[in-house]
């Protein structure tokens, strides 16, 4: 039984975002969180949150619809970071000049199973 929790339009360019999601990958949730709490990376704080998230979902889950899910057995056997879409801003250069910069965002998509 597969659990996912979603977190949309967080504003960090997905390849910074990768690199804390793939330290995680294919880890025990316990293990997974510990490896972020000590993370000094700025997205282990919100992708702490979202496996958080996942667990309270699963359990949330095992509890309405009896579906046996052992929480202390749970794996991310799924971790998934894409492209949001980005905001175009711009920033004033020198002369009167400007020049266009992209704020990156993504999409990040937990799915936890069971080992």
């Amino acid at each position: 039984m597969e659990v996912s929790a979603r977190l949309k339009g967080y504003r960090i360019s997905a390849q910074k975002a990768r690199l804390v999601a793939n330290q995680i990958r294919g880890k025990q949730v316990e293990e997974a969180l510990n490896i972020l709490a000590l993370s000094d990376k700025k997205f282990a704080r919100p992708l702490e949150k979202l496996v958080r998230s996942a667990v309270a979902n699963a359990e949330q889950k095992n509890d309405t619809a009896s579906a046996g899910i052992d929480i202390d057995n749970l794996v991310i056997s799924q971790i998934m970071v894409d492209e949001g879409t980005g905001m175009w801003r711009i920033r004033a250069r020198a002369q009167g000049r400007a020049s266009w910069i992209q704020k990156q965002s993504s999409h990040v998509t937990v799915v936890l199973a069971e080992r």
